[in-house]
């Protein structure tokens, strides 16, 4: 339930929302009437990406001190948790960083939460709890696998929220990323990050200069045409959904868990396809081995959100998604100038990108 006509605004700690997906809803949540304060520890977030108006506090979840001194400064109405290293690779080749950042410090923030007594609390989760599904479109009911300590740490917070909301008067909603992509339609917000792996970000990045050539990884998947199948949501809808699942929480609804997917996916071929037709150039792809574990198709079943929170997509269309992405990358600094970057990685598993939420 958002405020009534003449009463404060409800009040949002966002946590992380300097980065990708954290600063679109920073802009959705504004533009639904809540008042902001946005935490980022700037390790990859910009801040820049917060509107100069909303009040920012460079800090890190993990410091109990800062997070409860927050708490205790002003009253605050829900938490929204975007802060997590996001690099799935990196979490294999270092396990103990990701249960750290992910898991333990976010552990404490939700102590802190409840020693707060705030009562509402959206979690930015993950497709990647359910590793290689056993069939798609993959339901909130489907097993929970995770293959990476990425997908482990976020499945993680997602029980210990659960065990948290039966014992206090906690109720949260943890959503689950499909591929996020795009970036806002009116170019206040987008993906920033220069050494993202995210495939639609590789490849506009590719199309201005910076980046020498786009990696398909598997052509040999069992689906049309050999390259793996995602299901790609654009992040302005990804963050209307965040608003929505507030406004769930505040009208009384029960804690839930929830894919964030349009039910519908597009292979690595053919959003090269669309890139280079809106572009108006070729690209120029390397084909390589595909990479251990990948799934060949990965796609949500969005029936819950599209129930529960009478969801309905704005910008369900892939030229378009392409389209806001290739916009907001024209218009960062230095367009075209690094020609020498190293060549791009196309990433065809069902992680968000790999920093900034």
């Amino acid at each position: 339930m958002r405020a009534s006509p003449g009463s404060p605004a409800r009040h949002v700690l966002v946590l992380g929302g300097a980065g990708y997906i954290g600063s679109h809803a920073v802009l959705a949540l504004e533009a639904a009437g809540y008042r902001v304060t946005v935490v980022d520890n700037l390790t990859t977030g910009f801040r820049s990406a917060v509107p100069a108006h909303v009040r920012f506090l460079q800090g890190d979840i993990g410091d109990h001190d800062f997070v409860e001194g927050l708490f205790r400064s002003e009253p605050i109405d829900a938490v929204m948790h975007f802060a997590a290293s996001l690099v799935v690779p990196e979490s294999v080749a270092d396990p103990l960083k990701y249960y750290h950042n992910n898991t333990s410090k976010t552990l404490g923030l939700i102590a802190a939460t409840v020693a707060a007594g705030i009562e509402h609390f959206v979690f930015s989760s993950t497709a990647a709890v359910y590793g290689n599904p056993d069939s798609v479109p993959v339901a909130e009911s489907s097993p929970t696998r995770p293959i990476n300590p990425y997908g482990s740490s976020k499945l993680m917070i997602e029980w210990i929220l659960r065990d948290v909301a039966a014992a206090h008067p906690l109720r949260f909603a943890a959503l689950r990323y499909f591929n996020v992509a795009g970036a806002d339609p009116a170019g206040r917000a987008g993906q920033s990050t220069a050494g993202a792996t995210h495939l639609i970000k590789v490849a506009v990045q590719h199309v201005v200069g910076r980046r020498s050539s786009v990696k398909i990884f598997g052509d040999d998947f069992p689906t049309p045409d050999g390259s793996g199948v995602r299901d790609y949501i654009h992040v302005s809808d990804l963050a209307d959904l965040h608003v929505r699942a507030l406004d769930y929480l505040f009208d009384g609804g029960e804690s839930m868990i929830a894919n964030c997917g349009y039910g519908h996916g597009f292979s690595v071929k053919e959003v090269l396809e669309v890139t280079g037709r809106i572009a108006g150039k070729p690209l120029t792809v390397e084909q390589v081995e595909r990479r251990e574990g990948d799934p060949a198709m990965l796609v949500a079943d969005p029936s819950l959100i599209r129930s529960k929170l009478d969801w309905r997509a704005r910008f369900d269309d892939l030229e378009t998604i392409v389209r806001h992405a290739l916009a907001w990358e024209r218009q960062l600094p230095g367009e075209g100038a690094p020609r020498n970057a190293p060549p791009g990685q196309s990433s065809v598993s069902a992680d968000p990108p790999p920093t900034q939420r």
